[in-house]
């Protein structure tokens, strides 16, 4: 009873975590197919669960932090790790693999079939996992410096590093440690998905709504922790974050246009 009322209370206390996962989820089946989706994301959680309990203990790969413990009465933890930490990384990867994907997969053409062709060689394809990572990473320039700042909003003091770090008090490390999370899932996976894995069905060959759900999600976060970042007064965190991604949005933008509109455009010529 104790492990259900914990569960139950992390919902209550960290309900954004699971709007994420949710959104994350049914996007996932979308694109996926449940087993697929189902593969992704227990994958990740799993090694970043390892990730995080050999950190905390030896340091590697996320450098030498630890969990405050404060909130182990009120929500769900596994060993010293509070569950949701480790979910998170799950959806902030999907979204960032939606992100990859739109760079690399190839326009539909046709009449109807505005969007992506989800082919199976590029979505599993060394420049997505590549692409994936950085973008895994690049978010955490904006989540873990408000997130250390957690006892200012209602996050709580859940975590800090032994030492400091130089960028907004987060050692580069951590975010070594991220990319060592992205990788290694998504290397898991692209393995998992050889063999009889791969003959189970994609529910669409032609993608579109279900990548810009994921994108969406990607922005998403990255919205809601510049909010916290502005809301508790850290404005030069939040324009730091805010900037960075200016190119890449740019780019984005443009790769949208060409995959939602180009061929419409020329075909209507």
């Amino acid at each position: 009873m104790e492990y259900v009322y914990l569960l139950i209370n992390t919902f209550i206390l960290r309900p954004y975590v699971f709007v994420f996962l949710g959104i994350s989820l049914y996007s996932g089946q979308q694109l996926l197919g449940w087993r697929r989706a189902g593969r992704f994301f227990g994958l990740t959680w799993a090694i970043a669960f390892i990730c995080e309990y050999a950190s905390t203990r030896i340091g590697i790969p996320f450098g030498d932090y630890f969990y405050t413990g404060s909130t182990q009465d009120h929500e769900l933890y596994l060993s010293n790790i509070p569950f949701m930490d480790s979910l998170s990384f799950s959806f902030l990867l999907y979204a960032s693999y939606c992100l990859a994907l739109i760079f690399v997969l190839t326009p539909a053409k046709g009449v109807g079939q505005q969007g992506w062709l989800f082919d199976q060689e590029l979505r599993n394809s060394w420049p997505v996992v590549g692409l994936t990572v950085v973008l895994f990473t690049f978010s955490d320039v904006v989540i873990d410096p408000v997130a250390l700042q957690g006892e200012r909003w209602f996050l709580g003091n859940i975590y800090g590093y032994h030492q400091m770090g130089i960028y907004f008090g987060v050692p580069l490390a951590n975010f070594a440690g991220w990319a060592v999370v992205g990788f290694l899932s998504l290397l898991g996976y692209r393995l998992m998905e050889r063999g009889t894995n791969a003959t189970d069905p994609i529910p669409r060959m032609v993608v579109k709504r279900e990548l810009i759900l994921g994108i969406g999600l990607y922005y998403g976060v990255l919205a809601f922790n510049l909010g916290v970042t502005f809301w508790i007064g850290e404005m030069l965190m939040g324009i730091v974050g805010s900037f960075i991604f200016v190119p890449l949005t740019a780019v984005l933008l443009i790769t949208l246009w060409r995959g939602l509109f180009a061929y419409r455009v020329e075909e209507s010529s």
